[in-house]
């Protein structure tokens, strides 16, 4: 097939068009996930930290968790390294995970909930809460060859782009302006739609495995063999580690190892886990590992960013970057900006389309592809609502309030593309 101009644009169309909708259901909730723990800070009072000082022992923050959640266990224990956030422990309590707020500098237990934003919206844009056979992950992943084919067939298209970075025409109605801010909006998106999609196909590599990148980057943990130990009981032993202990002896393993996160055992045949950040830049968390014994605190396996091979510094380097978690709140807002970016290309792309369709009687832009986006779009809602209602465990209220907030949606999108659109067509 000759890729002359018009089969450019009918292919970026087609992906555009009509896969619009799901298309902004992928970018729009990935905008979203950048600003998560944000929103948990304007949402939650008990995740805002207090203020400068010293972090108390862990132990001690440990005692106080104990006292609060006696039949619970520690599975998870994140310390953010925004400044403004408190610790998040996982708590494992008769079946349901809370998310626990630890302020590190007073030693209290600030309050819990069964789900953060940043929980919600990084469910929501990795697998679309569609888990079974990895369904969900896989269609968000597609998107990312999506997104590459649109971009470059938009450069192809759109012949010496680089003299229409600041042309934004505004005469001749409607149409035409949308046509130019779609167009200025892509070109000034660009690097960032490069960056998503590169990320993104690389996700989908680490997933299917190609080349053994999942293996590579995903080392499995090591085992051991306490078995003759004396064992305490599975509830209790997450709380009675010796985490200060436990601590040092990896700060020892990784100099200027500043620990981020610690995913405890209870199971004395499976090591404490310590990951977090060195000099080494960018790399997520997890490129620094150091596992313990949990009862003589002995060193089982240490990986450090300096010493990862290229390809699972590659992987760790993905998130970051994919996210723009990697230079604090200026790089998560400017990620977020370049999300909306990509989101309002799909909104005006379909605009423009519609707008077409009612200046040309019989064209159809999505066709029936309009109830394949609508009927997969309800089916993520559905699995979004028994996430709320099943894992999550939410009153009526939260639910009530992304119903109405889906309403709202739906309702805007039908006045502007089909009320409007045909109101203006019979003028």
């Amino acid at each position: 097939m000759k890729l002359n101009k018009k089969t450019l644009f009918q292919l970026h169309s087609w992906i555009g068009i009509k896969l619009s909708i799901l298309f902004f259901i992928v970018c729009f909730s990935g905008t979203l996930a950048t600003l998560s723990n944000e929103m948990d800070w304007l949402f939650y009072p008990a995740i805002r930290a207090s203020g400068e000082g010293e972090r108390v022992p862990y132990n001690q923050l440990v005692d106080q968790l104990q006292e609060a959640y006696p039949e619970g266990a520690i599975s998870y224990w994140l310390m953010p390294k925004e400044s403004y956030l408190n610790d998040i422990v996982y708590i494992d309590l008769q079946g349901q995970r809370y998310y626990v707020f630890v302020d590190p500098l007073s030693g209290e237990v600030k309050g819990d909930t069964t789900v953060t934003f940043q929980r919600f919206f990084r469910d929501f844009h990795y697998y679309l809460f569609m888990p079974f056979y990895q369904i969900g992950y896989f269609m968000v992943l597609i998107f990312s060859f999506f997104l590459a084919i649109s971009l470059v067939t938009a450069v192809m298209f759109y012949k010496k782009w680089w003299k229409k970075l600041f042309e934004l025409k505004s005469g001749n109605g409607k149409l035409m302006f949308f046509r130019s801010l779609h167009r200025l909006i892509g070109l000034w998106s660009l690097p960032f739609a490069i960056l998503f999609s590169l990320t993104g196909i690389w996700y989908f590599v680490e997933r299917t495995n190609l080349g053994k990148v999942s293996d590579i980057s995903n080392p499995v943990p090591p085992g051991l063999d306490n078995s003759g130990e004396n064992q305490t009981g599975r509830f209790a032993f997450s709380y009675q580690v010796d985490y200060d202990k436990a601590a040092q002896v990896a700060k020892e393993a990784i100099p200027g190892l500043q620990i981020r996160g610690i995913v405890p055992t209870n199971d004395v045949n499976k090591p404490i886990y310590f990951r977090g950040t060195s000099h080494v830049p960018l790399v997520r968390n997890r490129a620094n590992r150091v596992y313990l014994d949990p009862l003589s605190y002995r060193p089982v396996m240490v990986q450090k960013a300096e010493d990862i091979p290229t390809v699972m510094y590659l992987n760790d380097i993905a998130d970051p970057l994919h996210f723009g978690n990697w230079g604090g709140l200026s790089t998560k807002i400017l990620w977020f900006l370049a999300g909306l970016s990509l989101s309002g290309l799909v909104l005006t792309g379909i605009w423009i389309a519609l707008k077409r369709q009612v200046k040309k009687a019989g064209v159809k832009p999505m066709g029936r592809w309009k109830y394949v986006n609508w009927i997969i779009a309800l089916v993520i809602t559905g699995f979004m609502y028994s996430f709320m209602i099943l894992r999550y465990s939410l009153s009526w209220q939260p639910l009530v309030v992304v119903g109405l907030l889906l309403g709202l949606i739906s309702w805007l999108s039908w006045y502007i593309f089909v009320f409007r659109l045909q109101k203006t067509s019979r003028l």
